[in-house]
């Protein structure tokens, strides 16, 4: 594999000329923006594509033509899981599918050296004991199976995709730690993690000498606050973790095709309704139409925009089955709001806080 990268500097694969990092980092920067990821060496565009639905609601020519369309845009910043996609018609057998495909999208294309590669570990992948969790002889193991699947030699980003409280946390990082001394990992992060869980294991790794995570990605979009905002935000600010939010359109509720009285269909249309579809969803939905309109932008471009301005964020993920979905995420890129705009769509998103600013 070749070695230069968009890292900032060589990987741990070889000492190619650095140059060449630098040189081809620079043209995707003209188009897409890269942001460094917490402390980590890795620098990643200002969008992350999501792929979920690889195998699953996109077949490979399909997820071929996604990723695609994502790295000519000037993106370099691919999400994955072990278990994308064991929710599918295969169910545990479906598990690696994405990874799978990545993997030999990358060897068609030649371009391993320009993608930064995030996939995760904790999920079910086998029946039976030791088919889920974070205890060290698995995450070494799975992390193996998806450099196998994803066909390299080194995971750029290794994230516990949720908190495995059966298994002590340094026993967790210890094995983390591990993979990023012997070179098949280059970072670590969390996702889903509780703040108490999260700012446990940044002090496991300062007590042991451990790598730390790097990263954090939670749900989080203008529909789905709190959750991240009281919490997990001013620990990730406070103590430089890259934040990845994930279901920035808030399940398609931001996308635009939810407004007062419209009939949407989709397999989830029910759900999200039932959720976001009453008063404040459908003020939040003209809000981001009126600034949209005023800026030449869509509803799902806007509401990207309002998570993108928020400089604890460094990368948000999205999704698509096709090069057209995608193409309405970005045009997001370099889409920032004002002061006023923002202001306007956190009032209309408020959610009970203390009345004294105890956490941030």
């Amino acid at each position: 594999m070749a070695a230069t990268s968009y890292f900032g500097k060589a990987s741990r694969t070889g000492g190619a000329d650095r140059r060449l990092a630098t040189g081809a980092r620079c043209a995707f920067d003209a188009r897409m923006h890269l942001r460094p990821l917490g402390r980590s060496d890795l620098n990643v565009s200002e969008l992350c594509l999501g792929t979920m639905q690889f195998g699953w609601t996109a077949d490979e020519a399909a997820s071929f033509a996604v990723m695609d369309a994502f790295a000519q845009a000037g993106g370099n910043f691919i999400d994955t899981a072990d278990i994308y996609t064991t929710w599918g018609p295969l169910g545990i057998a479906g598990g690696g599918k994405s990874e799978e495909i990545i993997g030999r999208w990358m060897k068609a294309r030649g371009n391993r050296d320009r993608i930064v590669v995030a996939t995760k570990v904790r999920g079910r992948m086998t029946e039976g004991p030791g088919g889920e969790g974070l205890a060290r002889e698995r995450v070494i193991r799975c992390c193996e199976d998806s450099l196998r699947r994803l066909q390299t030699d080194t995971i750029d980003l290794y994230q516990c995709h949720s908190a495995d409280l059966a298994v002590p946390i340094e026993e967790t990082l210890g094995a983390l730690d591990e993979l990023v001394r012997s070179g098949k990992v280059r970072a670590i992060g969390a996702s889903n993690y509780p703040a108490w869980r999260l700012m446990e294991a940044l002090a496991q790794s300062e007590k042991h000498g451990y790598a730390r995570f790097n990263s954090y990605q939670p749900e989080y979009s203008l529909m789905e606050r709190s959750l991240f905002e009281i919490e997990p935000r001013p620990l990730c600010r406070n103590y430089g973790l890259g934040v990845i939010p994930y279901s920035p359109l808030a399940g398609g509720f931001l996308t635009g095709k939810y407004r007062r009285g419209a009939s949407v269909e989709s397999v989830r249309a029910a759900d999200i309704g039932k959720k976001y579809g009453n008063e404040q969803g459908f003020a939040v939905i003209e809000k981001l139409t009126e600034i949209g309109q005023a800026r030449g932008k869509t509803v799902a471009q806007t509401a990207l925009a309002w998570l993108l301005t928020n400089p604890v964020v460094t990368s948000a993920i999205v999704g698509a089955n096709t090069p057209a979905q995608l193409a309405d995420s970005l045009g997001a890129v370099g889409y920032r709001l004002d002061a006023a705009e923002m202001a306007a769509l956190n009032e209309l998103t408020r959610y009970p806080m203390n009345w004294r600013p105890i956490w941030d």
